[in-house]
């Protein structure tokens, strides 16, 4: 899409995995964790984690990933609304994140 000129959409499309694989990532790196070993750190395994079904947690994905669609097809279509889809797409994608991160099981870990 991006190499058509289509950029808005290649950004906006996959928006959402690579906040969270990038974020991941991050703090993995952060941390000084090796950041190509396995782990469960991203925010879809943590909800799970946390007490979400993977059911709810694909839910939450696929409703969050509807309105990315949309931004990304109003982007492309409408120049002059390139720049606004893409703002509203990052506070979908920190939405969804946030969403997800409040079932983090790191939150809710009880002290002995």
């Amino acid at each position: 899409a991006a190499a058509s000129g289509a950029w808005a959409a290649a950004l906006l499309l996959p928006a959402y995995y690579l906040a969270d694989a990038s974020l991941t990532l991050l703090r993995r790196a952060v941390r000084g964790a090796p950041v190509l070993r396995a782990h469960r750190e991203h925010f879809y395994q943590r909800a799970v984690q946390g007490g979400m079904t993977h059911a709810q947690v694909v839910r939450l994905i696929a409703a969050g990933n509807a309105p990315l669609i949309g931004l990304a097809v109003i982007g492309e279509r409408e120049v002059a609304w390139r720049w606004p889809a893409l703002a509203a797409g990052v506070l979908v994608v920190a939405l969804m994140l946030f969403l997800l991160s409040a079932r983090d099981p790191a939150r809710h870990r009880q002290e002995p």
